[in-house]
């Protein structure tokens, strides 16, 4: 089933979040604040593996988040595949690497969305569209 974070759940003192759209080879980076409810692309990691993160360190000491988030695949019938295995496994590395909240957002059709949209860089833009509508569906 869809993983969509229960908005009470996100504690008042998370205020600024960095979103993740895993990848096998790519993984799209963006930040965003609750004040705002906005996001912005950040460049997309290209490595595979263990390989994404000493990036994804550089990142978390650059932006200092209350919390990460991350997109969660499903297919448009709510089925799992093997990238909703991808990006959980992610979630839970992030968990113990980092030792900060990690919220998983349904993102179905964010990838669609992105290309729609034109975007030069379809993975960030993926993790803009995952981190706004998590912030819209705070208090």
């Amino acid at each position: 089933m869809p993983v969509t974070p229960d908005a009470t759940a996100v504690p008042d003192r998370c205020q600024t979040f960095v979103a993740f759209d895993v990848g096998r080879k790519r993984t799209g980076v963006a930040t965003g604040n609750r004040l705002t409810r906005t996001a912005t692309p950040r460049p997309t990691l290209k490595a595979e593996g263990d390989a994404r993160w000493p990036q994804v360190a550089v990142i978390l000491r650059e932006w200092q988040p209350d919390a990460l988030v991350v997109g969660v695949p499903f297919h448009p019938d709510g089925a799992e595949h093997e990238n909703t295995a991808l990006a959980r496994r992610f979630a839970r590395q992030l968990r113990g690497r980092h030792g900060l909240p990690v919220f998983e957002v349904d993102e179905r059709y964010s990838t669609t969305e992105a290309h729609a949209l034109g975007a030069a860089d379809a993975d960030a833009a993926s993790a803009c569209i995952i981190l706004e509508q998590f912030l819209r569906s705070l208090p």
